[in-house]
């Protein structure tokens, strides 16, 4: 007897599982599908609490997690334990922040190293990616909530610019809210699928799609042939967007009204009330001339369209600067584009959209809403991918991930399943040991975390690495997949030119049978495949952290107090004593303590090299 799925939200008959389009922001996320019976998509608005959900994720002192509107009222309350603009720390080290660590509220940790950020709060640890499934989980309760239906794929959208470790955290992320990612796709494609750019496979133009939401701003110049879209040119700011108007607004009323800055920024109540102003001011002048409001009847917060298009002058021309230079770089010229779309809700206030048309030359196109239309070209895709739309031909796509194994026999995916075929991606790696020679390269097929319940496809040997400190030697692994599903994997030692490969046939006589209990053992296991992952990697972080310190005070025993060598030989101890506990938390708390004290005689140290280094040489 064949069984009849019926969406109970709306009487009609589901003869497919829903695959749900998210739009996983930095200020905000929403969730959206194609409507069973006119096959438009649809944001869903789960029991009109809107289709925008704030990404932001709050910590009681319970240990509860609390995600989105109920979340942002922590804010200001509660930031060490408030979690906001995750997506800038997924798939990232800390040494990538560049100097914007100072931007999040809450305690980002510095392990000095390459490794993924972790973010603190109490006395657990989470990486990005814990904290971006707990938006996406948030997203997939909402569904399952309005469609009456479990939700468990989804195809999920990134910026164009996000490299392949931002991409796989991604997928990640996805996996841990128990959603099978079947495709992650860019932004600004999402969005022109949205306006029903691409979806004729005739169809060829150049479009540019201008982003600009709370906190980030890119725009992506897409060229669309016969329904593939390439990313000739991407430009932009991920600290620029209507949070600076908001900013321009408050520093405005400030001055007008005499205060000190530092003793509004002191008092959260303020601040918070000044904010919220800000942005009633913003969306209000999007309409109307003139914006009329006090706080507690003495701050005066009036504000007409015109000061408020002046203040924000400096930040809109940024943005041009950002579209002049992602044209040049696909070396274009704007009367060769064919439409613009506009993207975020920052891009209502009508200066932005009169400077963008008038740099292009043509009235941008704004008609669908555009807080809603990445996640509504998400859904667009995942109908695709569901096999709804008979008219947009499918390229062929992995069946299963393909990927290698790293430290503690963890499985690092290369080229994810479901990416279309041909394809080429890669990884960078580095040396875990000083003076290592060789590097073993395995090669395996699978969705688990661990590469013992996945299967091996190749392995070889890159060998004359030059004899370097860990960490030195940049090598390069490149998986090249063909029309033909044959693989070539390559790796490569920068610095000296050595080169290995290897071909295998990515066929490997897998039934569709074996393909589908693959697929079945990692949504099943998936949780606990985490959970172990995570495990093995603070013990990675944790073994890197104890054989770099003993080096260094060895090394630098004569520069060291008494003291601090017992100090530092007591939390080392203490390090390997927790790493059989198996509890991340605790490992990585002893890997932090150790961190921070030390960092301070680190310093010291390398002051001391670099004034032994520069004595009696002559500065040119």
């Amino acid at each position: 007897m064949a069984k009849v799925a019926i969406n109970l939200s709306t009487g009609a008959l589901q003869q497919e599982e829903v695959i749900v389009g998210i739009d996983l922001g930095t200020t905000n996320s929403l969730v959206a599908y194609i409507h069973p019976e006119d096959r438009t998509p649809i944001a869903i608005n789960d029991q009109g609490q809107g289709t925008i959900v704030p990404s932001v994720v709050h910590f009681t002192q319970t240990g509860e997690t609390i995600v989105g509107t109920a979340a942002k009222d922590y804010l200001t309350t509660d930031p060490a334990n408030t979690i906001y603009s995750v997506k800038r720390l997924l798939g990232k080290s800390y040494n990538d922040l560049g100097g914007h660590q100072d931007y999040f509220g809450y305690k980002v940790i510095d392990d000095n190293s390459e490794g993924l950020v972790k973010v603190r709060v109490q006395d657990k640890f989470y990486s990005p990616i814990e904290l971006s499934a707990e938006i996406l989980k948030e997203l997939r309760e909402r569904a399952e909530h309005a469609l009456k239906t479990p939700v468990n794929r989804a195809v999920i959208t990134v910026p164009a610019y996000f490299n392949d470790s931002q991409r796989q955290a991604t997928r990640d992320a996805g996996k841990l809210a128990g959603l099978e990612v079947l495709r992650i796709v860019n932004e600004p494609t999402a969005a022109a699928l949205a306006y029903g750019i691409g979806l004729d496979p005739e169809e060829e133009k150049t479009v540019a799609v201008y982003d600009l939401g709370g906190g980030t701003f890119d725009i992506s110049i897409l060229s669309i042939h016969q329904g593939i879209f390439e990313v000739l040119s991407t430009n932009g700011d991920t600290y620029l967007g209507g949070d600076d108007f908001d900013r321009a607004i408050i520093n405005h009323w400030i001055q007008n009204n005499e205060l000190i800055a530092d003793t509004v920024n002191q008092d959260k109540h303020l601040s918070q009330e000044l904010r919220l102003k800000a942005e009633e001011a913003k969306k209000t002048l999007s309409s109307q001339q003139v914006y009329a409001g006090t706080i507690d009847g003495k701050i005066d917060c009036h504000l007409e369209r015109h000061t408020f298009e002046t203040l924000i002058a400096p930040i809109v021309a940024r943005t041009i600067e950002s579209c002049r230079m992602a044209m040049a770089d696909a070396k274009l010229q704007p009367e060769q584009i064919a439409a613009v779309i506009m993207v975020g809700g920052s891009t209502r206030v009508p200066m932005v959209y009169e400077a963008v048309s008038t740099f292009f030359g043509k009235q941008a196109n704004n008609s669908l809403n555009p807080d809603e239309v990445v996640a509504l070209g998400a859904a667009i895709q995942a109908d695709i991918l569901a096999g709804n739309r008979k008219d947009i031909l499918l390229l062929d796509v992995t069946p299963l991930t393909l990927g290698i194994e790293t430290m503690g026999g963890l499985m690092d995916s290369i080229i994810p399943r479901n990416s279309k075929v041909p394809t080429k991606a890669g990884r960078q790696y580095t040396t875990s040991i000083d003076g290592q020679v060789n590097m073993k390269i395995s090669v395996y097929q699978g969705e688990r975390d661990l590469v013992k319940e996945n299967r091996k496809l190749a392995e070889f040997d890159l060998k004359g690495i030059p004899a370097m400190p860990a960490g030195f030697p940049k090598v390069d692994v490149n998986f090249i997949l063909n029309a033909d599903g044959i693989l070539k994997v390559e790796a490569i030692e920068l610095r000296s030119g050595t080169r290995q490969e290897v071909e295998v046939k990515p066929q490997y006589g897998l039934t569709d049978a074996q393909v589908e209990q693959m697929l079945l053992d990692s949504i099943t296991h998936a949780r606990e495949d985490v959970s172990t992952r995570m495990v093995i990697e603070a013990r990675t972080t944790a073994e890197q952290m104890i054989y770099q310190v003993e080096r260094f005070v060895e090394k630098n025993r004569e520069h060291l107090t008494p003291d601090e060598i017992a100090l530092t030989t007591a939390n080392v101890q203490r390090l390997k004593e927790v790493l059989g506990t198996g509890d991340k938390d605790t490992i990585l708390k002893a890997v932090d303590i150790l961190e921070e004290q030390t960092s301070p005689f680190a310093e010291r140290i390398m002051q001391i090299s670099i004034k032994q280094a520069m004595a009696g040489k002559k500065i040119e």
